[in-house]
C-alpha cells in the first residue's frame, strides 16, 4: 500500500466527520507543571468552561484561560514536541483545534534545546526527548486536576522539525549520531543547515568552503557513536512527525512503524532538505498516512503563530520564512487534519466530548 496523501483541497468531509467529535467548552485552559528528574517545565493546554482572556507570553499575545478549572473532554492526551530552539506558544493554534476536540496538549519544554537555550541542539538533545516525552506524561499523570479526567494507556504524540524526530522515534524509529554524521559527509554542501542548524549559511561567497571544512571537523569530534538510539513507551498509539530531521534514521525501522504514523511535508523547505528528510521517510514507510503535503510551505508550516521575524536572527530569518505566495489561510484546515489524524487513532466515536 502506498503512502496516503490527503490533500487539503478535500477537507469539508474531513471536517465533517470531525464535528461529532468537537467540543463545546468555552475556553482553552493554561497549567504549567513542574518537570520530572530534573527536566524543564510541561505546558498544558485543556478544555474548560471559563473563558479566555489575554495572555501575553514572550512576543505572542494568546486568548487562555490561566490555571482554570478543567472540563471533562475526550479522555486523551497528546503530547507535542517543539522544535528547536522552540516553545509551547508557536503551536497554540495546533493546541486549540486540539482543545476544541475535547484533548489535554501537553507540551515539555526540552532541555538543552528550546527558546531559553539551544545549546544541546541536534543528536545531544534528540537523545533526551524521546525520554522527556514520557516523563511529560508522567508528570500530567501525577497531576490531581488532569489525571482523572484522562486515560493514559493510549496518548498521542506530534513533533515539528527535532519534534519530528521524537515522533519517528517513538513510532519506533532507531537512528546513530554516526548516521547524522556519515550524512553530513555526503551532503553537507546540499543539506548544510540541517547538519549545523542556525549557526552560519551557505552564501555563494568565498568562505563557504572553509565553512564546511570547520563544520565537518566539528561533527567528526563529536558524533561517531554508531550504536541504535531507540526508545519504547507502551502508552504512545500515535504520532505525527511534521517536516521531521530524519536523515540519521534507519530507515528500514521506519518501513512498518510499531504505531499509526503520519507525515506532513513540506515543499520549500531550506532547513531540512526534503528528499533525505521528510520525503525519505514518506517513500520508506508504506503505511504512513501523508496528512498532508504543501508544494509552497517551508521550514516554517506547522508554527502557527509564527513567530515575528523581528525576533529571529538573520540565519532563522532565511531559514523559517514564509516562501513568495505561501498563504496562511491553509494552516487551520492542516490543524484540523491533524487533530482527525489523532482522534482517529485515540478516541472512540463513544468517547466524544458532551
Amino acid at each position: 500500500m502506498r503512502c496516503t496523501t490527503l490533500r487539503l483541497t478535500g477537507l469539508l468531509a474531513a471536517l465533517s466527520a470531525l464535528t461529532a467529535t468537537t467540543s463545546a467548552h468555552a475556553g482553552m485552559g493554561l497549567a504549567v507543571l513542574p518537570g520530572l528528574q530534573g527536566d524543564g517545565p510541561v505546558t498544558v493546554f485543556y478544555p474548560t468552561p471559563d473563558a479566555d482572556q489575554p495572555v501575553q507570553r514572550g512576543p505572542f499575545t494568546v486568548q487562555l484561560a490561566p490555571q482554570a478549572a478543567p472540563a471533562r473532554g475526550n479522555g486523551r492526551l497528546v503530547v507535542v514536541s517543539h522544535g528547536s530552539g522552540g516553545n509551547p506558544w508557536v503551536h497554540t493554534d495546533l493546541a486549540r483545534a486540539l482543545v476544541r476536540a475535547g484533548f489535554v496538549v501537553a507540551m515539555p519544554e526540552h532541555q538543552g534545546d528550546n527558546a531559553r537555550n539551544a545549546a544541546d541542539a541536534g543528536p545531544v538533545s534528540w537523545k533526551r526527548r524521546p525520554q522527556e516525552v514520557s516523563r511529560a506524561i508522567d508528570a500530567v499523570a501525577a497531576a490531581p486536576q488532569l489525571a482523572p479526567l484522562l486515560q493514559l494507556d493510549k496518548v498521542g504524540v506530534a513533533g515539528q522539525s527535532a519534534g519530528g524526530h521524537t515522533a519517528l522515534s517513538l513510532a519506533g524509529g532507531a537512528w546513530s549520531p554516526a548516521r547524522f554524521l556519515a550524512h553530513c559527509e555526503a551532503h553537507i554542501a546540499d543539506d548544510f543547515n540541517a547538519c549545523v542548524g542556525t549557526y552560519t549559511l551557505l552564501t555563494g561567497g568565498m568562505l563557504d568552503g572553509a565553512k564546511k571544512t570547520v563544520a565537518l571537523g566539528v561533527l567528526r569530534q563529536r558524533f561517531d557513536d554508531a550504536e541504535p538510539v531507540r526508545h519504547y513507551d507502551p502508552r504512545i498509539a500515535v504520532a505525527v512527525a511534521g517536516v521531521p530531521a530524519a536523515a540519521d534514521f534507519d530507515l528500514e525501522t521506519l518501513r512498518q512503524p510499531r504505531i499509526p504514523l503520519g507525515l506532513v511535508t513540506a515543499g520549500r523547505d531550506v532547513w531540512l532538505t526534503p528528499r533525505w528528510h521528510s520525503e525519505a521517510v514518506a517513500a520508506a514507510c508504506t503505511p504512513c498516512t501523508r496528512i498532508a503535503h504543501l508544494p509552497e510551505a517551508c521550514h516554517s508550516v506547522l508554527l502557527s503563530p509564527a513567530p515575528p521575524m523581528e525576533v529571529l536572527g538573520r540565519t532563522e530569518r532565511h531559514l523559517l520564512a514564509d516562501p513568495p505566495g505561501f498563504d496562511r489561510a491553509v494552516l487551520p484546515a492542516l490543524d484540523e487534519r491533524i487533530v482527525a489524524f489523532l482522534a482517529q487513532h485515540l478516541v472512540p466515536a463513544s468517547a466524544a466530548p458532551q
